[in-house]
């Protein structure tokens, strides 16, 4: 795979903002504009980026998400239909699926800045956020980083990037 001529990288990026509460772990989602749909904050790979530089574009760009915030690489991995993502053979007809890297941020506020992709956002406890979300690979990532938060109360949580 290739990068497409218009700029667009073969690779969609997932984010799940979480912040501890007094009332527990909770992890903000997204309401998608075009869709309605609840979800993480997600986008494409630009030209040239890596996926957690592209995490960190999308999570600014979607959420004001910006600055030396600690992300947390998952090994939580999916592909998608390419037609899902940019309604189209992007890159080529023998390019059908493109891989999903997903990633969690930790955030200090409850207040987030929506772009114009999203009507609004809210912050779940884990059980209503793995009700909330569409597609299996939010529900995959967000397990894998609810585990990961609650193990790190033993061991600690290191950020990789």
């Amino acid at each position: 795979m290739t990068d497409d001529p218009k700029g667009r990288a073969p690779f969609q990026v997932l984010v799940l903002p979480f912040r501890q509460t007094g009332d527990g772990l909770r992890y903000a989602l997204f309401r998608r504009a075009d869709r309605g749909c609840w979800q993480g904050v997600a986008g494409g790979g630009g030209a040239g980026e890596s996926p957690m530089k592209a995490a960190r574009r999308e999570a600014a760009e979607e959420a004001d998400l910006d600055g030396d915030l600690d992300f947390v690489e998952l090994d939580s991995r999916a592909t998608i239909p390419v037609v899902y993502v940019t309604g189209e053979f992007t890159w080529g007809p023998d390019v059908l699926v493109i891989p999903e890297f997903a990633f969690g941020v930790r955030v200090d506020s409850p207040e987030l800045t929506l772009s114009n992709e999203h009507t609004e956002y809210r912050w779940f406890a884990f059980d209503a956020a793995m009700t909330a979300v569409q597609w299996d690979s939010n529900r995959s990532a967000l397990w894998e980083l609810d585990h990961r938060l609650h193990r790190a109360g033993r061991d600690g949580l290191t950020a990789r990037s």
